[in-house]
């Protein structure tokens, strides 16, 4: 299937449809971020955290446009703030906002229609019932990692953790929300 068409899927429910976009795409993202860090140790997890964004936004990917243009777009805004975040410790102010409200910011080219409102609003639903089932501990990292958009320096001192625990903990609970989003698994 071509990529329109699993975006497509995606947006209609079929979580599943992300996994070949992710496997077609991966490697080429990976690349970019490489060729752009100076730290090679952080591009797996902004390489992991760019295609999380564009999974919990794809009802905003425009299919008049390449989807590996879109997502290399999302790496590199990742990639600016995982540095701008690296440089300042100053906490965003919007951090309190929920999960669909966040990236409101962001122009849109047209705005949704009402079936893609109910599509959108599924989706949500959808990510914050799999956020709900993770466990205490990981939820908690999940929440101040991707949503509230914490550094891990200031999750660690924040939650009174070893840095590297952090690291460890969120590679952890982003495989946990990846598998989640592919398979559609209750993790125990």
């Amino acid at each position: 299937m071509d990529d329109r068409t699993l975006v497509r899927l995606v947006v209609e429910g079929d979580s599943r449809a992300f996994e070949p976009l992710f496997m077609r795409h991966k490697d080429i993202i990976y690349a970019m971020l490489v060729k752009r860090s100076c730290n090679t140790d952080d591009v797996d997890d902004m390489l992991q955290e760019a295609f999380m964004k564009a999974f919990v936004n794809i009802d905003r990917y425009n299919p008049d446009y390449d989807f590996g243009a879109w997502i290399c777009a999302i790496a590199k805004n990742t990639f600016v703030d995982f540095n701008r975040s690296r440089r300042s410790k100053a906490l965003n102010p919007d951090n309190n906002l929920p999960l669909d409200s966040r990236h409101t910011k962001t122009a849109q080219a047209t705005a949704p229609t009402p079936e893609e409102s109910i599509i959108n609003a599924q989706q949500r639903a959808q990510i914050e019932r799999y956020i709900a089932t993770l466990p205490e501990d990981y939820r908690r990292l999940f929440i101040m990692r991707f949503v509230e958009e914490y550094t891990y320096e200031e999750i660690a001192e924040t939650l009174q953790m070893k840095l590297g625990t952090v690291k460890t903990r969120i590679f952890r609970v982003r495989a946990m929300m990846c598998k989640l989003i592919t398979e559609g698994e209750k993790i125990d």
